[in-house]
């Protein structure tokens, strides 16, 4: 094996982890660890669940905004499978199966939502190591409560002293 094939698998490693970590960070809520997948200014494209449009904004924002409603529920699973990565350089994509289950005890009806699909994260390596530019989400399928994601939002507020 040569140094490019070499540098070629540390490369795929060390993007799985990054995009590991961006689950591990939001399920933990270990808010630093999450924000560390990103770089300083990213492209957020969930418009496959939320409608809008993608957004470009801070690292720090995007974290933000997801701090403001994971802490709401009183549990989350983001599962990563199936990592296809494309490595040019300093520049890389990984595709990504998702499965995202959210737990919030209600005393009536379905206290879970789950989401299915993607993601299609690109990244590019800086000196602080691998970094997401850009995140776009793909739901495909989704079952349960949908509601619960405006309840998680409203008490992640309240536990976070801004209702």
């Amino acid at each position: 094996m040569n140094d490019e094939q070499l540098q070629l698998l540390q490369d795929r490693a060390d993007i799985s982890d990054v995009i590991n970590q961006y689950a591990t960070g939001a399920d933990r809520r270990d808010w630093d660890l999450y924000r560390a997948c990103f770089a300083d200014v990213v492209r957020i494209d969930f418009t496959s669940f939320s409608g809008g449009d993608a957004e470009v904004m801070s690292g720090d924002d995007w974290a933000n905004r997801v701090w403001r409603l994971l802490p709401g529920f009183d549990a989350t699973q983001h599962n990563s499978s199936n990592h296809v990565h494309t490595i040019q350089g300093d520049a890389a994509t990984c595709v990504s199966y998702m499965v995202a289950e959210h737990i919030y005890a209600v005393d009536i009806g379905e206290s879970s939502v789950t989401l299915g699909g993607y993601y299609t994260n690109t990244l590019e390596r800086t000196d602080d190591g691998w970094k997401i530019i850009k995140c776009q989400l793909d739901v495909t399928w989704q079952r349960g409560n949908e509601a619960l994601f405006a309840l998680a939002g409203e008490r992640a507020l309240e536990l976070l002293g801004e209702s």
